[in-house]
């Protein structure tokens, strides 16, 4: 019989504190045998129709990823496209998770905040233990 995998999801928006995210996430699963689901969601564009947006969302997170983290990250990962609002999608998904894992902030909201939006509702609203990762 074999222990179940350890599952991290990841929230990521392309941010500084997204990308932080990841790299601490793609860390712990070296060391961890860890899965990970790299999730960035979407609400609707201005223009096309939902799906030709979801691809282009779908298209920039495979770009941003394997910028970061290269060709052979060294761990199992998937990327995840949704749609829907930021928190609600990272806990949702994070329900069959061991780990959530988000940067402190992303783009958008006030500068000067330590936590931004979505850090703060996961970090309050998450079933599954919540990491949150602080750019220095």
């Amino acid at each position: 019989m074999t222990a179940p995998s350890l599952r991290m999801v990841v929230g990521f928006d392309g941010s500084e504190g997204s990308q932080k995210a990841l790299l601490w996430a793609a860390e712990e699963a070296r060391l961890r045998g860890a899965k990970v689901d790299v999730v960035r969601a979407w609400s609707p564009g201005e223009f096309g129709s939902d799906e030709e947006f979801a691809h282009i969302v779908d298209k920039k997170l495979e770009e941003d990823v394997h910028s970061l983290l290269g060709s052979d990250p060294g761990f199992e990962f998937k990327l995840v496209v949704q749609r829907g609002r930021p928190a609600t999608v990272l806990m949702d998904l994070a329900k069959e998770a061991q780990i959530l894992v988000v940067g402190s902030r992303g783009h958008g909201g006030f500068a000067g905040l330590l936590l931004g939006s979505v850090s703060q509702q996961v970090t309050t609203h998450a079933s599954a233990p919540v990491v949150v990762v602080v750019k220095n």
